[in-house]
């Protein structure tokens, strides 16, 4: 911002004399008299005279040629602070297009208008060059004085608003690192609201799978029992039945007989032995898979243990979440298995579980048109485990990838993501002291897998 003052003058006149009247008033020639500076010095000192200082001028006889000369300098980054342009100029542009030119190439050039007449007015100059403010003029014949003045006045302005525009773009530079700042401060409280949120989701969803498993699994219970019951009545009632068929021979009325197995083919009764105890025992089928349902819904909240670290059987996690995430799988993808047989590992159970669930409704989201295959794989390294959650889906992008565990990232269409799944999964594979990468290859699929230790010694 320490620059040396501005002192570059652009002259554009047609007449030579005038470049001659101008350059002796700006760059006036200074004769040494050694004589008269030994005498100076002798009785004033050595201490050297103040120098007024002088102006850097270059000339231009026409508008195209003040415009070449303005063009070089500004692509030298050597501007000028002001021009001193003719008005009426009858080879070439007159002063007003010269100036509407040069203010093109440089909207910072302070220009004086020099004129003895001028085919316009001065409000007619002014209004067309929109420069009520930024214009002065200088008649003819003028003042050795006034021109000085004039320099001096213009270059000081210009480097004036040179040192105020240099000021406003540090202050905006200053502004802009402290909105950056402020953003990220921003977002990384949103991302810990958000985390907060999510906390209070998993709370709530434990105690909602609590009070589900309580209200539901009392009268699943009397369900399932009252059909084991009924089961075994069936049974005797079908002995009740046979019985009474091997009866009927005996009866000696025929119209009797007769009767008696027409009421056994309208109500069907061959089909009804048959096909009562098969509803009976898918009934029973179904009251199971309500009870593990429950079960898996309970076992992936883990709201009892959720802030305590206890040792969990990761595996079984997985199969709880995949019976929650059913729904969301059967439509889009195959699931495979390479389980390996796993340690239990030191955790927070239910936010694993939000790992996996993350990890395995993003594969699926992650399918075309065509069903897919999700591949869950684990195993054991040293004192850690691992697991990997693979798709065959369309894939992420070298650029995405990088950006993919950032909060609020989605490469989801606007309104079907919120970008904080895996920014979540990321810090609760990092609270267990664990690690999470993933590798994709566009239209072949995604990878993500994940290290945790076994033992939590820090907890």
């Amino acid at each position: 911002m320490n620059q040396p003052p501005n002192r570059r003058i652009l002259l554009i006149d047609d007449t030579p004399s005038i470049h001659d009247d101008f350059r002796k008033i700006l760059v006036p020639t200074v004769e040494s008299n050694p004589l008269l500076d030994d005498m100076e010095s002798a009785l004033f000192g050595d201490t050297a005279k103040a120098q007024a200082q002088v102006f850097e001028l270059h000339s231009a006889y026409g508008g195209e040629e003040g415009l070449g000369l303005l063009t070089t300098a500004m692509a030298e980054k050597r501007p000028y602070a002001l021009a001193f342009v003719d008005m009426r100029m009858p080879q070439g542009w007159d002063g007003a297009r010269t100036i509407e030119e040069l203010w093109k190439i440089d909207r910072d050039l302070q220009v004086v208008v020099c004129t003895a007449y001028s085919d316009y007015s001065w409000e007619d100059l002014l209004e067309r060059l929109h420069a009520h403010e930024r214009l002065l003029i200088l008649k003819k014949p003028f003042d050795n004085i006034e021109v000085q003045q004039m320099a001096n006045t213009l270059a000081n302005k210009w480097d004036m608003a040179r040192r105020a525009s240099l000021q406003t773009t540090h202050l905006e530079h200053l502004v802009e690192q402290r909105t950056q700042a402020l953003q990220l401060e921003i977002d990384e409280r949103k991302h810990l609201e958000s985390q907060l949120v999510q906390s209070e989701k998993l709370a709530s969803l434990g105690q909602l799978a609590a009070g589900v498993a309580h209200e539901i699994n009392n009268p699943v219970g009397f369900i399932s029992s009252n059909l084991s019951t009924l089961d075994g009545y069936f049974n005797q009632l079908q002995q009740i039945l046979d019985a009474y068929q091997r009866a009927e021979a005996l009866i000696a009325a025929p119209e009797q007989r007769d009767q008696l197995k027409a009421l056994r083919t309208d109500l069907e009764l061959e089909f009804l032995k048959e096909d009562i105890p098969i509803l009976i025992k898918e009934s029973k089928e179904g009251i199971g898979r309500v009870v593990q349902i429950v079960k898996d819904l309970k076992n992936f909240s883990r709201v009892d243990n959720d802030q305590t670290w206890q040792f969990a059987n990761l595996q079984q996690g997985i199969d709880s979440t995949l019976n929650i995430v059913a729904s969301e799988l059967k439509y889009k993808a195959d699931v495979v298995k390479n389980y390996s047989t796993l340690p239990e590992i030191e955790c927070l159970a239910s936010q694993l579980n939000q790992v996996v669930m993350n990890l395995v409704i993003n594969a699926a989201q992650a399918m075309g048109p065509e069903r897919g295959t999700i591949t869950i794989s684990n195993g054991v390294e040293g004192e850690n485990i691992w697991l990997e959650v693979a798709d065959n889906g369309c894939g992420i992008a070298p650029d995405a990838v990088q950006k993919i565990f950032d909060p609020f990232f989605t490469t989801k269409p606007v309104g079907e993501g919120t970008g904080l799944g895996l920014s979540l999964s990321y810090g609760i594979v990092k609270k267990h002291r664990g690690d999470i990468s993933v590798s994709s290859e566009l239209g072949k699929g995604t990878k993500f897998r994940v290290v945790l230790p076994i033992r939590q010694t820090a907890a």
